[in-house]
């Protein structure tokens, strides 16, 4: 639940952080005495909508390490590292994609995959997750977020994102507007206060329903990945192997920055909300093939 809220409330952070720092520098020029300039609103919804974004796709490898407490394996110093580095490799190979860097951090079993460039990404397992798993479940979860990065799924995620960020900017000035109009007795004024009030609470609603329609995105996306596992090792057995046994594991909590790109994460009660589907839908789509 709290993670979830943290998702929501991150999106709407963006758009409204980008709104405010673009009006200080005077870049809404759309609002004028003679009505709403759509061409300059859509631009400014554009810039609103994709800067955050972008940014945040950029800055996804290093603020992984960071809030993880990642150590990237440069120089293995044992045989369980020497392994991943060699799994990793091969699956890269197979996905056709240049060797990302892979890390190990502490904590209990979950792993991921970021970074802005499929040929330099980044691919991270927990110590909880080597120590719970065998090496054939470890190798499918591998698989699967290399098949993340293959399928360009942050770049994916970052264009969707920056879409429905754009629509949530644009439409909630243009409701804004219209209520502005309405309420206002002199035909003259701009951006009353209820033009300011309607932005606000249009922004908080459309923000919660597009952060459901990026959630759904990313829902599909786990699909795609965990059949991309199947793929790239030619079983599936191991990935439907490996999904049960999160089921039976105590789930790991990820920083809010890497959640969504996590083998696992939390449905709760807001499904409609979640970036991940149930483990028991995964296993079962992967069985019927």
């Amino acid at each position: 639940m709290k993670r979830i809220f943290l998702f929501v409330l991150t999106n709407i952070a963006v758009i409204a952080v980008m709104s405010i720092v673009l009006s200080v520098l005077g870049v809404d020029r759309f609002l004028t005495a003679q009505g709403l300039n759509v061409g300059s609103l859509l631009v400014f919804s554009l810039v609103v909508g994709f800067t955050g974004a972008i940014f945040s796709l950029l800055i996804s490898k290093p603020m992984a390490k960071w809030s993880t407490g990642a150590t990237v394996i440069e120089h293995p110093q044992n045989e369980t590292e020497r392994w991943l580095l060699d799994t990793v490799r091969r699956l890269a190979d197979r996905a056709g994609i240049g060797m990302p860097e892979v890390a190990v951090y502490e904590g209990e079993p979950n792993a991921f995959a970021t970074g802005a460039f499929r040929n330099e990404a980044l691919v991270a397992v927990s110590t909880g997750l080597l120590m719970n798993m065998t090496r054939d479940e470890v190798e499918a979860v591998l698989g699967h977020e290399v098949a993340h990065i293959a399928n360009g799924d942050m770049v994916t995620m970052t264009l969707i994102q920056g879409v429905t960020n754009t629509f949530v900017v644009f439409l909630s000035r243009i409701v804004g507007y219209v209520v502005d109009r309405a309420l206002s007795r002199n035909e003259e004024s701009t951006g009353g206060v209820g033009y300011m009030v309607t932005v606000i609470v249009c922004q908080i609603v459309f923000g919660l329903l597009a952060s459901m329609i990026v959630a759904w995105f990313s829902r599909q996306r786990e699909f795609r990945a965990d059949a991309g596992a199947a793929q790239l090792m030619g079983n599936r057995q191991p990935m439907i192997n490996a999904l049960h046994r999160l089921s039976t594991l105590h789930e790991a909590s990820l920083p809010q920055s890497v959640a969504a790109m996590g083998i696992n994460h939390s449905t709760g009660f807001f499904e409609l909300f979640s970036t991940h589907p149930p483990l028991a839908e995964r296993i079962a789509a992967l069985q019927r093939g």
